[in-house]
C-alpha cells in the first residue's frame, strides 16, 4: 500500500521532539496564545520575510480575518479563482461579500491574470489569488492590475508555505498572506491552525484584535471580531516541524523531479513549474482518462485524490451567482483531468517508480496534449 498521505510516518520520525514540546506546554499551562504562539509568529514572519505574522485558529479563519480587517462586507466583491478549495470563496461569502470568479491558466491551475481585469468593477474591494498546490500565482501581473485599480491583494497561500515567486516568498507578495497548517499541509499541525503575514503594522494590529473578539484590552471591544485564537499546543507542534520544513520541502521537490523522469513516457501532462520554488503541497497531473487512472491506481493499492472535482462556480451554494457550465472552461476542464499523486517526503524512489508505472500502464495511450498549449 502507498497511501496518498501518511502523517503517521512523519510523526514517528520526530516523535521525541513532539513529545518534549507538548510536555513543556502541559507544564506551563498557558494553553491559549501562550509563549509558543508568540515564538511561532516571530519565526514564521522571519521564514516568510515579513514584519508581522498573526496566528489564528485555522486556515479558513486566516482568509476571513483579512477580509474583516479591510471592512469588506455586503455589497462588496472579491475576485478569486473558481478552481480551489471551498474555503477561499466561502470566506468571501461568510463576510457578506460576493465572489467574482476569473478562470485559470491551464498550465499552472492558478488565476489567469490575462482575464483578471474583466472581473473588476467599482465594487471590487480585494483580489484573492490562490497559490494552488504549492506554486505561486503570476503575482507581477496581478499586482500591476491591482495597483492600477487601487485594490488590495490577499494571497491565499494555504498550500504554499515556503513557495517563492521571483525570489520572494509566498505571504510577501500582496498586502497580506493567509496560510493553513491543516495536518496534510507541508507544515501541518495536529489539528487546525492558521497564520496571516503582512508588513502593514495597522493591519497586523487590527488582525490581532479581531482574532480575540475585537478586543485589545480585556472586556473592552473596539471591533466585532471572532474567537480565532491559536492553541499553544498546536504552536508548539508547529515549531518542532518548522525546523524540519526546508528539508521536507527539498525532498518533495526531489520526488517531483523523479516523477518527471519516470512519467516521461506516460500519456499525462505534468505540472508546469513557473515559480522559482514550487513546494509541491500536491503533485498534480492532468490526464484525459482521469477516473480510470484513479481506479487503476486504487486497485494496485496506490492512493490518489481529485483536487477538485467540482469548480466553485458550479457548487449548489453559489447557484444564486447565476453561473452555468461553460462559464469558466479551463477550471471545468481541470476538474475533469486533475489527479494528485503521493508526493510527501517519506516516499522512497521505489514508491515513486511503482506509482509512475501504475499511471503509465493506466493511461493506455490516452491523447497526450496540453489544452492547446503544447506539452510540458
Amino acid at each position: 500500500m502507498i497511501p496518498l498521505i501518511d502523517i503517521r510516518r512523519q510523526t514517528a520520525a520526530i516523535r521525541n521532539e513532539l513529545d518534549a514540546a507538548i510536555a513543556r506546554v502541559l507544564d506551563h499551562g498557558q494553553f491559549i496564545l501562550g509563549p509558543e504562539v508568540r515564538e511561532l509568529e516571530a519565526r514564521i514572519a522571519a521564514y516568510c520575510g515579513t514584519r508581522f505574522a498573526i496566528a489564528c485558529a485555522s486556515g479558513s479563519d486566516a482568509v476571513i480575518l483579512p477580509l474583516m480587517a479591510l471592512g469588506i462586507g455586503r455589497g462588496d466583491k472579491v475576485v478569486t479563482t473558481p478552481f480551489t478549495f471551498f474555503a477561499t470563496a466561502g470566506a468571501i461569502a461568510r463576510v457578506g461579500a460576493t465572489p467574482v470568479f476569473v478562470d485559470i491558466d491551464p498550465s499552472t491551475f492558478n488565476l489567469n491574470p490575462q482575464q483578471l481585469e474583466v472581473g473588476i468593477d467599482s465594487n471590487v474591494k480585494a483580489i484573492m489569488p490562490v497559490h494552488l498546490f504549492g506554486q505561486c500565482a503570476e503575482m507581477t501581473e496581478i499586482n500591476e492590475i491591482a495597483g492600477r485599480h487601487r485594490i488590495p491583494v490577499i494571497e491565499d497561500a494555504a498550500q504554499a508555505i515556503g513557495a517563492e515567486y521571483r525570489g520572494k516568498r509566498a505571504g510577501t507578495l500582496g498586502l497580506c498572506g493567509s496560510f493553513s497548517f491543516f495536518p496534510s499541509k507541508n507544515l501541518g499541525a495536529c489539528g487546525d491552525a492558521g497564520m496571516i503575514t503582512t508588513d502593514d503594522p495597522a493591519l497586523a494590529e487590527r488582525l490581532k484584535m479581531l482574532r480575540v473578539h475585537g478586543s485589545k484590552v480585556r472586556y473592552r471591544h473596539e471591533l466585532v471580531g471572532m474567537n480565532s485564537r491559536l492553541d499553544t499546543l498546536q504552536a508548539a507542534i508547529l515549531l518542532v516541524k518548522l525546523g524540519h520544513l526546508d528539508d521536507w520541502t527539498e525532498r518533495r521537490r526531489a520526488n517531483a523531479m523523479a516523477y518527471r523522469e519516470l512519467l516521461a513516457a506516460a500519456d499525462v501532462v505534468l505540472p508546469e513549474d513557473k515559480s522559482s520554488r514550487h513546494i509541491y503541497n500536491q503533485f498534480t497531473i492532468r490526464v484525459q482518462n482521469r477516473d480510470e487512472v484513479k481506479k487503476h491506481l486504487a486497485a494496485a493499492g496506490i492512493g490518489s485524490e481529485i483536487y477538485y472535482p467540482l469548480p466553485l462556480h458550479l457548487q449548489a451554494c453559489f447557484k444564486g451567482l447565476g453561473h452555468r457550465a461553460g462559464d469558466f472552461p479551463e477550471s471545468e476542464r481541470a476538474a475533469k483531468e486533475a489527479l494528485s499523486l503521493p508526493i510527501e517526503e517519506g516516499l522512497t524512489l521505489g514508491d515513486i517508480a511503482a506509482i509512475a508505472e501504475g499511471v503509465t500502464s493506466a493511461t493506455n495511450g490516452a491523447l497526450k496534449k496540453f489544452c492547446g498549449r503544447g506539452d510540458v
